[in-house]
């Protein structure tokens, strides 16, 4: 009888291990797709960052000492880190966190520079477009102001076809160039969970004060 009772209660556990195996399976895509969210939540949070951050930059160089264009914009991650200059002190003001510089979402960790009047940057203000109902937020700055009109030529309007069109290969365009950058990208090439301005291709998200009011 007892022999029973424990053949019975392992068949009930062996049973029941079953189920939570079952469960646990059932979740895993959920706690994947959260945990995706999460670092997606972070990489915009870090991405923005490093956006005001370069603004900071060019509206300092553009007051002291007189630049505008590609010569007043950052051309390394280490110029933003180190600061800028304070007015009458030896010290520079902090204008972004060492955390900013690193990109969750990329392999490596490294964001990807966006150049000015690069095919990619071309392509994020056309799904601006597309996802503002062909209006293009315009920066308060004056000074950013005039570097978005320099930056990237203007795009009045895009058809309403349902989605908008980007060329084939933008995402991969700066990765080997050097110099000046306006904004910054994830290195990752794979649909997103969230949406950044209807955009759900991370290569495709990018991180710049020009379309920041």
């Amino acid at each position: 009888m007892r022999r029973a009772e424990g053949g019975y209660t392992l068949v009930a556990l062996l049973a029941m291990m079953t189920i939570l195996a079952l469960f646990a399976m059932a979740l895993a895509p959920s706690i994947q797709q959260q945990a995706q969210r999460e670092r997606e939540k972070e990489s915009i949070f870090r991405g923005e960052q490093v956006a005001d951050a370069i603004r900071a930059y060019y509206i300092n160089r553009f007051q002291t000492l007189r630049l505008q264009g590609d010569q007043a914009l950052p051309s390394s991650m280490d110029q933003l880190l180190e600061g800028i200059p304070v007015q009458g002190g030896a010290k520079k003001r902090q204008i972004l966190r060492a955390s900013a510089a690193h990109d969750p979402l990329s392999p490596n960790g490294e964001w990807r520079f966006v150049r000015p009047r690069s095919q990619a940057l071309i392509d994020f203000q056309r799904a601006i477009l597309f996802y503002a109902g062909n209006l293009v937020p315009t920066p308060q700055d004056r000074q950013m102001a005039q570097l978005q009109q320099l930056a990237v030529p203007m795009i009045t309007s895009v058809l309403n076809t349902g989605t908008d069109q980007k060329s084939s290969d933008s995402s991969s365009i700066d990765d080997d160039s050097s110099g000046p950058f306006v904004g910054v990208s994830p290195r990752n090439k794979n649909k997103s969970v969230l949406t950044y301005y209807g955009i759900d291709e991370l290569d495709q998200w990018i991180f710049t004060p020009l379309f920041r009011q």
